[in-house]
């Protein structure tokens, strides 16, 4: 069911920007993703001290 939530909310961004011609907001949300994914990643796992080092 969460999944279905997911896949909602980026084909509802995708319309928004596709019928508005938001195409900057792509890029945006993209890095907000990574950005995102690379914290619950090193949440908890061997590879935290190294990322400390990126930044």
């Amino acid at each position: 069911m969460a999944r279905s939530g997911i896949l909602s909310l980026v084909g509802e961004l995708w319309a928004f920007m596709r019928v508005r011609k938001k195409w900057w907001l792509g890029p945006i949300v993209l890095v907000l993703a990574l950005f995102g994914a690379l914290i619950v990643f090193t949440q908890s796992s061997a590879v935290a001290p190294f990322v400390y080092t990126l930044f």
